[in-house]
Parts: structure tokens; C-alpha cells; sequence
């Protein structure tokens, strides 16, 4: 009862200055008694204050944060109670883990030590509005005044000013984002990785969650004050970054280390594939290999995998210093564009692999060219570059009509191999993939990989290169094998 009188004392003072119409009838709920003390009070100090509705820029929105850096952030939303919150704070500490926990105004108020714990701890405290209340069914000024006590509140208890707000769902509204801008706050943030630990049970749920959709720039979001086992749940989670090399950072740090994305119509070159009806006489080039007497090779990788598995793929190109093509299925793009920018960070090309991945003789030429147009936008978008101009269709199937709707398109040179090992099915063991590549590799060779997860491509990668490199092969991206040839 005491730290509930402390709420409502806290609550009176920033009252004094703003007036919270909903107040009365939440806290009536939360601290019995308080909110009819809270209302007189208000009513005798402080004449209720009018906001309007804010007409500027809405406030932006962060669902992950732009970036190849191998880094992500864990953040948390509410706040249990002291021993869920001591046992919570000594498991990230134990592994060296700086979170973001986004506390309600409410709760700092009840038991402000805790959140100055979290801060001396090295954590970063935002907003998650003063009650928790879902947006959704409040008018402007109650969304606005949930924000703002949430801010004084955690201002007046710990000396921080919020920049960020998150409402307990993580949904927004556009009144939510208006009010964040009206407030001047920096931006609304979301989230990409939901284990929804609040309906998995188990520890071991929480962390597969998060190691299964582990991504750079990403924002896993947690409940520090429903499930019990999200306590436990942080060594797993902890071990499935350090596995890929990852970092767990404060929000603040993501965004200060990430970047703004332009709009796709800002990027030079987003435009380069079009659709085009008028296919009949268009001229293309099926490109299996490059005859050439230099001792080249191309080492290329199709489709598209988990943030675990492509990094893995990454970090072994990187360790070899071998430059790789990517075609990339653009749909799996559109979910992880994060993993599309590291390949450009890391020397590599990337290229077009389609959108949905269709046996492009299936298609009709219209649908095709959508198709191709759709997956180039989005591999622009996710890179901030124009992408290599080269097209590998999917399951390597093109016939002379689909050839020339292409090259209408805007690919006139269609990617294809001459060094395959079909190491997308996982039947192929890793000696299996290592010895085809070896018998069918000679200069000039474009060598078929895969990036998909389970199976032994990884496994075999590093044999691959240091055998191949041991003929003489130089490895080389296939655009540059390409014009080096002509």
C-alpha cells in the first residue's frame, strides 16, 4: 500500500501541471482509492489542459534498425515486480547483455528503485506509456497525456529523458505517432522478433524463437513482467548470437550505428528493369560459363536462408578474401534487407533471382516481367543501390520466348552455370558437394551453391576454395568474369 501511495503522490505533482482525463478511472483500477484523491486534487490546482491535435510530420517508425553490423538489440516492455526484475537484471548481466526496457510511467512511479537500478546497470529506460492502455481506444489528448506523464514521470524518477515509445502491444496508431512528434520525441518504436513469450511457456521456446529469426538491426521484444521463464530463456539467447558472432546493444546504440534508408525512387537505377510487352526480337545471352585463358572462376549463391546460415556463408568468404555473386529470391529480401546490405558491405554482387522464385516457363510473359521488375525494386531498395544487372532464373529453366521477355525486361545477360553439385538437397553430403565441384571446375567456370538452411553447402565451402585455389583457380565475381572476357 505504501509504494502505492507513492504512485499516486508522484502522480499528483506531475498532475499539477498536466491533466490526465483517463487517470481517474485507470488508476481507480490499479491503486484503490487514488483516483478519486487524484481527480479533486487536479480539479482544485490545475484547470483541465486542452491539447489539439497535432498537424505536423508524423513521428517515424522503427520496426529494425538499417544496418550490416552484426549487432541487435534485446528490449523489454513493463516491469515485474523486485525479484522477477533482480533475477532478470543478473542473467543480462551475467551475459554481458545491455538491454532497452521500455517501463510504464505507472510502474517507475510505484517503485522507482528498480529503474534506477536498470540504468546503474548500464540499460537504457523508454516510454511505454503511463498505464499501458491500448491506443486504439483513446482520442487524441488521452493518447498524448499517456505519453507525456510517462516522460515526467520517468524524467522526475531516474533524470532520463524518454526518446523512444513503444505502447504495450507494440501497435501504433497514427495518433500515437503524432503525439510522439508533437512531444519531440525521436520515433515509435516496434519490433521484428516477437517470441510472444506471454503465450510460450518454456525457455527453450523463447530462445529457439529468437535463434531461428536472429537478424542484424534486429529488435527482439520481450515482457519483463508476464512469463517467468524469459528469465531463463536469456542464456539461449545470448548463446545463439555469440554462435553467429552477433552483439546485443542498447536501442540507442543500434540507431546511432545504423542508417537511413532512402525511398526506392531516390536510388539511382531502381527504374533499370521495366516491363515491356514488345519482346519478340529482343536479343539475349545464356551465359554457362566465360571462355577465357586466365585462370578465373565465378563462385555464385542462389535463393536465400536464415541470417544464421548466410553469415556463416559471409564470414567464410571473408576469412578465404573470395568475392561472390548472390542471386537473391526477393521475397525472403523483403524480410531480412539487412542480410541483402551486409553481402554489398562485404565486396559481394548481388543480383536478381526473382521475386517468388517460379519456373519462369510456367509464367505468362506479363506475369514474368512483374515478377522480375517487383524482385529488382525490392533487392534496390533493401542494398540502396542499383544491383548487379544480371538474372538467374529459378531451378535454371528458360526457354527462347522467356528468353527474350528478359532481356525486354532489361537483362540481356541471363546467369546460368556449367559447375552444379545440387547441393540444395540435403541427401548431398558435404564430400559429395566438395568432389563435384572439383570434377566439373575448370577457368571460366560458374560455379551453382546454395544458401539455404540444412543442408552441407557450408560444411563443404571451405574445402571447396582451398582446393580449387590449389589448381590456380582465382575466384572472381561473375559480372567482373564477364566484361573481363569481351
Amino acid at each position: 500500500m505504501a509504494v502505492r501511495k507513492r504512485g499516486a503522490k508522484i502522480l499528483r505533482m506531475v498532475q499539477a501541471a498536466v491533466l490526465l482525463p483517463a487517470l481517474v478511472l485507470t488508476t481507480s483500477c490499479s491503486m484503490p482509492g487514488a483516483g478519486q484523491e487524484v481527480s479533486e486534487t487536479t480539479q482544485k490546482t490545475a484547470p483541465e489542459q486542452k491539447i489539439a491535435r497535432y498537424e505536423g510530420e508524423k513521428s517515424k517508425v522503427i520496426p529494425y534498425v538499417y544496418t550490416s553490423r552484426k549487432e541487435l538489440t534485446l528490449t523489454f516492455n513493463g516491469m515485474g515486480n523486485r525479484t522477477m526484475m533482480d533475477k532478470l537484471l543478473d542473467e543480462l548481466d551475467r551475459y554481458h547483455i545491455k538491454a532497452t526496457f521500455f517501463l510504464p510511467g505507472m510502474r517507475v512511479a510505484e517503485e522507482p528503485d528498480i529503474a534506477r537500478d536498470i540504468l546503474q546497470r548500464g540499460h537504457e529506460i523508454e516510454n511505454n506509456t503511463l498505464n499501458q492502455l491500448d491506443m486504439h481506444k483513446l482520442g487524441y489528448e488521452q493518447v498524448y497525456k499517456e505519453i507525456q506523464l510517462a516522460n515526467e514521470v520517468i524524467k522526475k524518477e531516474t533524470g532520463i529523458s524518454p526518446r523512444y515509445i513503444r505502447t504495450k502491444s507494440g501497435d501504433f496508431t497514427d495518433d500515437v505517432r503524432l503525439a510522439a512528434a508533437q512531444l519531440g520525441m525521436e520515433a515509435v518504436v516496434s519490433y521484428n522478433i516477437n517470441p510472444k513469450d506471454r503465450d510460450m511457456k518454456k525457455a527453450k521456446d523463447i530462445g529457439d524463437y529468437v535463434e531461428r529469426f536472429i537478424s542484424r538491426g534486429g529488435i527482439v521484444s520481450l515482457n519483463a513482467d508476464i512469463n517467468p521463464e524469459v528469465i531463463p530463456s536469456i542464456p539461449l539467447i545470448a548463446k545463439a548470437a555469440e554462435n553467429i558472432g552477433y552483439q546485443f546493444v542498447t536501442l540507442s546504440d543500434l540507431v546511432k550505428n545504423g542508417g537511413e534508408r532512402k525511398p526506392l525512387e531516390q536510388i539511382p537505377g531502381y527504374d533499370a528493369v521495366k516491363v515491356d510487352m514488345n519482346y519478340q526480337n529482343k536479343q539475349y545471352r545464356l551465359i554457362y560459363n566465360v571462355e577465357t585463358d586466365k585462370p578465373q572462376i565465378a563462385l555464385t549463391f542462389d535463393d536465400w536462408g536464415s541470417d544464421k546460415t548466410v553469415t556463416k556463408i559471409l564470414d567464410i568468404l571473408a576469412k578465404y578474401n573470395v568475392k561472390a555473386t548472390f542471386f537473391l529470391r526477393a521475397k525472403g529480401v523483403e524480410t531480412n534487407p539487412n542480410l541483402a546490405r551486409a553481402m554489398v558491405d562485404g565486396g559481394h554482387d548481388v543480383a536478381n533471382h526473382s521475386y517468388s522464385h517460379p519456373v519462369v516457363t510456367t509464367l505468362t510473359p506479363e506475369q514474368l516481367q512483374k515478377d522480375l521488375v517487383k524482385a529488382h525494386q525490392v533487392i534496390t531498395e533493401a542494398i540502396q543501390q542499383k544491383p548487379t544487372m544480371l538474372f538467374r532464373p529459378p531451378t535454371g529453366v528458360v526457354d527462347d520466348q522467356m528468353g527474350k521477355v528478359i532481356a525486354a525486361v532489361g537483362y540481356h545477360d541471363i546467369a546460368m552455370y556449367d559447375v552444379t553439385t545440387l547441393d540444395w538437397d540435403s541427401k548431398n553430403s558435404a564430400a559429395d558437394i566438395v568432389n563435384g565441384v572439383l570434377k566439373q571446375t575448370k577457368k571460366g567456370s560458374v560455379i551453382l551453391l546454395h544458401m539455404l538452411d540444412d543442408i552441407h553447402t557450408i560444411e563443404a565451402l571451405p574445402i571447396v576454395i582451398e582446393s580449387l585455389r590449389k589448381k590456380g583457380l582465382v575466384f572472381v565475381k561473375m559480372a567482373d568474369m564477364i566484361k573481363q572476357a569481351k
